[in-house]
């Protein structure tokens, strides 16, 4: 059974762009343990190395599990948005021309650039929801407070669409022989600076590291889901993290989309 096609171009654009869309649903649901294996083998060791066996041999202070978890999860929110976008576009433009048959498609060439960020939103938003019975699992128990749901769905879902807009920026900038070395060294950043493993206010004694944190979207993700499940340890405040993630989701989505359409015209 292959995935639906588009057929009529009388579909209003909203139409049209539901359908492509769906066919983005469609093959991943036909490969839904592949990508789970993908997106989740990295922040299950993670989260098994740092929050059990580290605290298990005492190299790590009671409580500290609780702390890494949320950060674990916005990493993998992150992370997962931005290779679900820039990985395929890389593909698609430069080796399959699968992309081509979207732009054909009777919508804008900015909406076919959208509808890659909300999918591979979609797929992070996925991602992010099985870490906690992964978490269960590891530790015996997540931080969890219904008071926080509100933020922390809020915070979730402005993270997985700035991942998703770093992607689209990447996947139609970077040159394809390039992306490689581009991944490891913005993997390197994101996953060192983004305060994930810690809070971001404790690195008052490192002045110029914290500073350095503040230009990583990941850390307003991590500071956002840490405050609103865990509010008793040190982090940022909610509407900082918003605000931060808004810039960066304004900006990323901008440079992405202008260069999605450059490349498209090429």
């Amino acid at each position: 059974m292959s995935a639906p096609a588009i057929r009529d171009t009388r579909t209003s654009a909203p139409g049209v762009f539901m359908a492509v869309l769906w066919r983005d649903i469609f093959v991943t649901g036909r490969e839904l343990p592949v990508f789970l294996a993908q997106v989740i083998l990295q922040p299950l060791f993670m989260l098994f190395v740092f929050g059990k066996v580290l605290s298990n041999l005492g190299y790590t202070r009671p409580g500290y599990a609780h702390l890494l978890f949320p950060g674990i999860v916005a990493l993998t929110a992150l992370l997962t948005s931005l290779q679900s976008t820039a990985l395929p576009l890389v593909l698609e433009f430069s080796f399959t021309k699968e992309i081509e048959d979207r732009l054909l498609a009777p919508i804008p060439t900015a909406l076919v650039a959208v509808e890659k960020m909300i999918f591979a939103a979609m797929r992070a938003l996925i991602a992010a929801v099985c870490m906690f019975p992964i978490g269960v699992l590891i530790l015996g128990s997540v931080p969890w407070r219904a008071a926080g749901a509100p933020e922390f769905v809020v915070i979730l879902i402005l993270g997985v669409l700035a991942g998703s807009a770093m992607g689209l920026t990447m996947g139609t900038l970077v040159p394809p022989n390039r992306i490689s070395v581009a991944f490891s060294l913005v993997l390197t950043l994101l996953l060192f600076t983004g305060c994930s493993q810690y809070p971001w206010p404790t690195l008052d004694s490192l002045r110029w590291f914290q500073i350095v944190t503040l230009f990583n979207p990941l850390t307003y993700v991590s500071e956002g889901m840490r405050g609103a499940l865990v509010p008793y340890v040190p982090h940022m405040r909610a509407w900082v993290c918003v605000a931060a993630l808004v810039f960066w989701l304004a900006a990323f989505s901008a440079i992405g989309i202008w260069g999605f359409i450059r490349r498209a015209i090429d």
